[in-house]
């Protein structure tokens, strides 16, 4: 009998033990599982609007129903990263700057005015924001717009993506900005990064609005700044404006508690202009924006002119809404930075993404990929690799037109040192093949349309480009690249400080008042510059401007270039002076040879571009290649000189900026 009750014993503290190793396991297991993703509809008690939050155990984020504002983002304790001193609407939103062509422009935010639930489960939440044009609303923007927000598990943020529809006999409207918002607390973020080199403590609202206000609103100068360091300095949300090629990543650090937030764009497809299209990053307010159509650093040709009765759709998006957080970024902010980073290379690697439930944004299976290897053929007889070149597909259209698409999407990839490339994930279409070559002149354009449909991959071979040469190289100036960069570019004027950033390093051309340097340097007379002697990169001003002679007037300035040629081959043969320009704003470039006041110059531009780099601190525009042929008799045995004379002067921001300048010897 004891022996009995013994066993028994033995044998319920043996279950006991294993109940108890169960039970461990479960704990276990519930504590290594993340939270799932949860969509809560509410009604706020006061104001009775209605509000959803998408919620993930790491953040929640809050939208307004039907309208789609973002009201309020929660993270690492805090309850709302978002502006709160503003109105509701006006924290996070989309945004459109639109016009018909016969009525006065109009900033809209979209404000829905239905909404749906796409998709709610323990992994993924989809929301939808939708408003449907008609007929009647003539005086509403004639776009229908469905805004989505997607919020995974495990997953410290949310996404937003957004598709945007026209139908046939709509009628015609331009549309100029669109994109999308964020007003975050500004007593809690004051540290910025757009890249390694550009990160920095930022000025407050409240300094830009005790300063003073320069030659345009976005120019202020800190006058009375609550960080004294910073007085002195001009603050421009322009200085901020990154190449979409180079804009991956950018937001704000937070310092108690250490919190980032971080706009991270994945991909360019959906961007207007191609990869050199510059645009805003981010500003005081502090304000992260991402851009995906704009003007800016390009004018008119960026707007897209929809025509009457012209259909069209496209899906913009998505973009990704990043936070972290890390108890040493109190006094390490570029920690936070570092973190945005590998998680941006995450989001690239993942694109496309797989998790949008929108039928009209395509996924990987449904892409193409194109190969190739790009060569040049600058001589008769070497071809070179077209090393790190930008190699794309855009819509069908003329050499370069790239730069000024605005309606389709474009799928740009970096060669290698060989010239290799292959172009992923592209969306069935018709394209042409486009390149831009550092180092050499002109645009490349494959001679035949690419037709991409789901799942090819197309090789296209090896492709050689001839850019544009009519002879040898006589001289020239400056390095073929899109940019003035290599050109001299003054200190700021001295009553402005030094626009830096945290590592002490500093954008020599993303400085307020450069463009005022030129009347200082050159105060009567122009500059002249002689091949042979002159250094470009001391001796050739970064941009073509007016001269400012006081009280707001302003004169055409010319400058020259001397060179001496040792005997002209034939008064009949033709000599070619390649003429490539990074920017142009409201300019007419002239150009005269050994005659400065013949009537009608040999070559002109007429009047040209509206990017208006100079005023914005951007070291190039829009791209533009003239090949000007030079008969010989115009040019002289030894001294010849070349007048380019900027003749429109109204005010101080009309110029253009070079490139590159070449003379080639005759045709060959």
């Amino acid at each position: 009998m004891g022996k009995n009750i013994q066993l028994w014993l033995y044998v319920m503290e043996l279950i006991t033990m294993v109940a108890f190793i169960f039970l461990l396991i479960a704990d276990g297991r519930r504590l290594t599982e993340t939270p799932i993703v949860q969509l809560d509809i509410q009604t706020e008690q006061y104001a009775m609007l209605l509000q959803a939050t998408m919620s993930n155990g790491i953040a929640n984020v809050t939208l307004s129903i039907p309208d789609g504002l973002i009201t309020s983002i929660s993270y690492c304790g805090i309850n709302n990263l978002l502006a709160t001193q503003n109105v509701e609407k006006d924290r996070g939103y989309w945004d459109v700057f639109w016009n018909h062509t016969t009525s006065r422009r109009a900033r809209k935010k979209f404000l829905e005015n239905s909404f749906e639930i796409i998709m709610d489960n323990e992994n993924q939440a989809e929301i939808s924001f939708k408003s449907t044009w008609n007929t009647s609303q003539s005086d509403e923007l004639p776009l229908n717009s469905d805004i989505r927000f997607v919020m995974l598990r495990d997953t410290p943020g949310f996404y937003t993506y957004a598709i945007f529809e026209r139908l046939e006999g709509w009628p015609l409207v331009d549309i100029e900005n669109l994109r999308v918002v964020f007003k975050l607390q500004h007593d809690m973020f004051h540290y910025m990064a757009i890249s390694d080199e550009r990160q920095r403590i930022m000025p407050m609202p409240v300094d830009r609005e005790t300063g003073k206000v320069l030659d345009y609103k976005e120019a202020v100068l800190l006058t009375n700044p609550t960080n004294t360091d910073l007085t002195g300095e001009v603050d421009d949300k322009y200085f901020y404006a990154n190449d979409n090629k180079d804009d991956r990543v950018h937001g704000w650090v937070g310092a108690d508690p250490p919190v980032g937030f971080w706009m991270i764009i994945p991909s360019d497809e959906f961007r207007t202009g191609g990869p050199y299209k510059q645009d805003l990053t981010t500003h005081v307010g502090p304000t992260v924006l991402s851009v995906f159509v704009s003007r800016h650093y390009a004018g008119d040709d960026l707007v897209i002119k929809f025509q009457q009765g012209e259909p069209w759709k496209k899906v913009i998006g998505p973009v990704f809404l990043y936070l972290n957080s890390n108890a040493s970024a109190m006094d390490d902010p570029t920690v936070l930075w570092d973190d945005a980073k590998k998680r941006m290379n995450q989001e690239v690697a993942s694109w496309p993404y797989d998790f949008p439930v929108s039928e009209d944004y395509i996924k990987s299976n449904q892409r193409g990929t194109v190969t190739g290897q790009l060569f040049v053929n600058d001589s008769t007889t070497t071809l070179v690799p077209a090393s790190n070149s930008y190699i794309g597909l855009a819509p069908p259209g003329d050499v370069g037109s790239w730069q000024r698409e605005n309606k389709g999407y474009q799928f740009w990839t970096k060669a290698d040192a060989c010239g290799n490339f292959a172009i992923e994930n592209v969306i069935p279409g018709t394209y042409n093949l486009y390149a831009t070559v550092p180092g050499t002149i002109g645009d490349y354009i494959y001679t035949s349309d690419v037709e991409v449909t789901p799942g090819c991959t197309i090789e296209i071979g090896s492709l050689v480009y001839n850019p544009p040469r009519n002879g040898a190289t006589l001289w020239e100036i400056g390095v073929p690249d899109r940019t003035a960069a290599e050109f001299f570019i003054p200190t700021p004027p001295t009553q402005f400080n030094a626009h830096v950033y945290q590592n002490n390093s500093e954008s020599i051309f993303r400085q307020y008042g450069l463009w005022e340097q030129y009347s200082v340097l050159y105060p009567e007379n122009d500059l002249v510059y002689n091949v042979g002697t002159s250094n470009y990169s001391k001796d050739w001003f970064f941009a073509h401007v007016t001269r400012n002679i006081g009280n707001k007037t302003y004169e055409a300035t010319t400058w020259k270039i001397i060179f001496n040629l040792e005997c002209v081959v034939d008064s009949a043969a033709n000599y070619t002076l390649q003429l490539a320009l990074a920017a142009a704003q409201g300019a007419k470039l002239q150009v005269r040879f050994n005659d400065e006041k013949v009537v009608d110059p040999h070559f002109t531009t007429g009047k040209i571009g509206g990017d208006n780099a100079i005023a914005r601190h951007g070291i190039h525009g829009l791209y533009w290649l003239h090949n000007i042929i030079v008969c010989g008799n115009l040019l002289l045995n030894g001294t010849n000189t070349i007048f380019l004379t900027q003749a429109i002067a109204t005010n101080p921001f009309q110029g253009v900026m070079y490139d590159y300048i070449r003379f080639e010897g005759p045709h060959q």
